[in-house]
């Protein structure tokens, strides 16, 4: 696997996670900066501009959560990797509700942590060479803007995070196509986390909650035994 470049925040209480994490992404290649608790880790994102942020979720004073609500209350969408010891699906909902693009559970393996980064990353850079077209996407009244990178469900705006505007864009795009779980994980994060990952079905949860609830035409429907779709009734 080729290593990608770019800055990373590392945002931990732990000392020694901090220095071991950092150590392993500088020899995968990165640019590494950290941060003991959350508000340091607000000072350096808005000093130094890293590319993505990996976030423990449990710190004092500021946790993992706040960073992610403070930085989405201001429109940043930096991408961020949370980092939990909590393997709940209610503490996962916590953090994408929170604006989290991506959570791992402690302890991970190194060779996930950097795949799901380079996903990440890869995600958060346009790629220059595919070809420019008119970004407006529309399934009854859900409409996206994937050029602004805004959603609408009538009237009202969605506020979603990068990991849901991507999947919910790529379903548009194949509405009335059932995608399977595979395709999914390799579309949006760039890795198949295997056949007993709960990590799609908490974000289908979750998108379902800002596009669907209260509204009488339900859009996302899941094919039991096969994946996802979505389509108007």
């Amino acid at each position: 696997m080729v290593a990608m470049s770019g800055k990373v925040l590392v945002v931990d209480d732990d000392r020694a996670i901090r220095e071991s994490l950092a150590r392993a992404l500088e020899l995968d290649g990165y640019e590494v900066s950290l941060a003991p608790d959350g508000a340091a880790a607000l000072a350096t994102i808005r000093a130094e501009r890293p590319d993505v942020a990996i976030v423990d979720l449990m710190m004092p004073n500021i946790d993992g959560l706040t960073v992610c609500r403070v930085l989405r209350a201001e429109r940043d969408r930096l991408p961020i990797l949370m980092l939990t010891a909590r393997t709940e699906t209610t503490d996962r909902v916590a953090g994408l509700d929170a604006g989290a693009d991506d959570y791992l559970a402690k302890p991970f393996e190194l060779p996930e942590l950097l795949a799901r980064l380079r996903a990440l990353l890869r995600r958060s850079r346009p790629d220059d060479d595919l070809p420019q077209e008119d970004g407006m996407l529309q399934v009854a009244d859900l409409r996206l803007d994937s050029k602004s990178r805004r959603a609408w469900r009538g009237d009202a705006e969605i506020e979603l995070s990068k990991t849901e505007f991507d999947l919910l864009e790529l379903l548009m795009r194949n509405t009335g196509i059932v995608l399977d779980h595979s395709l999914i994980y390799d579309r949006i994060w760039n890795y198949d986390f295997g056949p007993d990952s709960k990590n799609l079905a908490v974000y289908i949860s979750y998108l379902r909650r800002k596009v669907d609830n209260g509204n009488p035409v339900k859009l996302i429907h899941t094919v039991r035994g096969v994946g996802y779709t979505l389509r108007a009734e």
